[in-house]
């Protein structure tokens, strides 16, 4: 009989193996990641040529590299407009420039500010609303940035191909276009978790270093519940993810690159509720507080199998807590919203028959035909396959009843 572990391993390396094959390697992820860079500089630098002060940025699954032909990944682009100067003090106001000044009150949800018109001859609050569509006066009789003038905008661009996805708006489902701000001073939500980072495994010191250079964004989407949520704009750390996306080895990407397929071919499917909104960005979620609780010899391609479990078991955690923290921003659940109650609950059973199941959903992945290039493993080591996999379910079983 084949050892429940030589077996784990076999598997481990054919799906690894198998990902190669489909665009999941060195060589590809580092193409990537470099045409979208690329790209982000073409499309700023012709943007500034036609007179736009901006900056592109590309985010997501194209630029990190965590995508397959299969899988279809849209492309996020943000357009960060270099006209306005947000401000988190008054110290910060320039001359010359359309200032906004960050503000909270006790009506402001957690991770979202209202953006208040500063004038820009004098560090002094406007008091006009020089443009009603974009301007509005709240009860405090401070004039306010709305941010229903970007969903007009791109409505009047794409007209009646206008879809709109939380802060994105498209006039296709293979794009989706963010109008932001810059923060170049981060608020002290972002700044906290620097400081107060003292992480076991991941991320290294240089990688923190490196992402604390970056600034934050300024994204058109109020809190679903909130009674200002067309005032209200949503503060993101996409460069500093991008940065800890960047920073991870081929192991722990294909654990991503698997975890999106059984999300988007198993799980969506298996609910089909309507609150069930379970996104990519859970599981990228997931994998970052995984990383930061397992040592770094486990993510070798001979126990990928293994770190697909562990990461799974992560998000089923957050779904039997009810809960889903982000991973840089303090106070914010992102199922709020996204993931009814029910939905959870069905989801947190999904995910556990799963894991109990010594994730045989694999065999089963439809995408690029991953499931049919697992098949080919050995007879020599499939002989013993099913009573291995027994045991191992046994195993993660007593792994899901800890976290129970």
């Amino acid at each position: 009989m084949i050892p429940g572990s030589l077996f784990l391993a076999a598997l481990s390396e054919l799906l690894y193996a198998a990902l190669d094959a489909i665009g999941v390697n060195t060589r590809t992820v580092a193409r990537r990641t470099e045409t979208f860079l690329r790209r982000e500089t073409i499309m700023t630098v012709c943007g500034n040529l036609m007179g736009l002060d901006c900056t592109v940025y590309h985010f997501g699954s194209q630029s990190e590299g965590t995508t397959t032909p299969g899988l279809q990944s849209d492309i996020d682009t943000l357009y960060s407009n270099d006209d306005f100067n947000i401000m988190y003090r008054l110290s910060d106001w320039k001359q010359g420039k359309l200032n906004l000044l960050m503000v909270r009150d006790e009506t402001t949800s957690a991770q979202h500010y209202l953006l208040q018109w500063y004038r820009s001859d004098v560090p002094e609050p406007e008091t006009d609303l020089l443009d009603p569509g974009d301007m509005e006066r709240d009860s405090q009789g401070r004039v306010l940035l709305n941010n229903r003038f970007v969903i007009d905008m791109f409505a009047e661009k794409f007209g009646n191909n206008h879809l709109r996805r939380g802060p994105s708006n498209s006039h296709h489902e293979d794009f989706d276009y963010v109008h932001a701000f810059v923060c170049d001073k981060l608020p002290p939500e972002i700044e906290s978790w620097f400081n107060k980072l003292t992480p076991r495994y991941w991320p290294s010191s240089e990688v923190i270093a490196v992402a604390r250079q970056c600034p934050c964004f300024l994204v058109p989407d109020g809190y679903h519940k909130s009674p200002n949520k067309h005032l209200e704009w949503r503060i993101t750390p996409n460069l500093i993810e991008r940065k800890l996306m960047f920073s991870l080895n081929m192991v722990q990407r294909k654990c991503l690159v698997v975890l999106k397929m059984i999300k988007k071919e198993k799980l969506v499917k298996s609910i089909g509720h309507e609150g069930c909104k379970i996104t990519t960005f859970h599981f990228k979620t997931a994998l970052f507080f995984t990383l930061e609780k397992t040592p770094s010899n486990v993510w070798i391609k001979s126990r990928l199998l293994e770190c697909i479990s562990r990461t799974f078991q992560t998000i089923h955690e957050f779904l039997f807590q009810g809960r889903c923290p982000h991973y840089i921003v303090d106070g914010v659940d992102l199922f709020d919203g996204k993931i009814c109650r029910e939905c959870r609950i069905s989801l947190e059973k999904v995910i556990r028959d799963m894991i109990q199941d010594n994730m045989r959903v694999l065999f089963h992945l439809q995408f690029d035909d991953l499931g049919r290039r697992l098949v080919q493993l050995p007879r020599e080591l499939r002989v013993g396959a099913d009573v291995n996999a027994h045991i191992c379910g046994k195993l993660a079983k007593g792994n899901v009843r800890k976290l129970l």
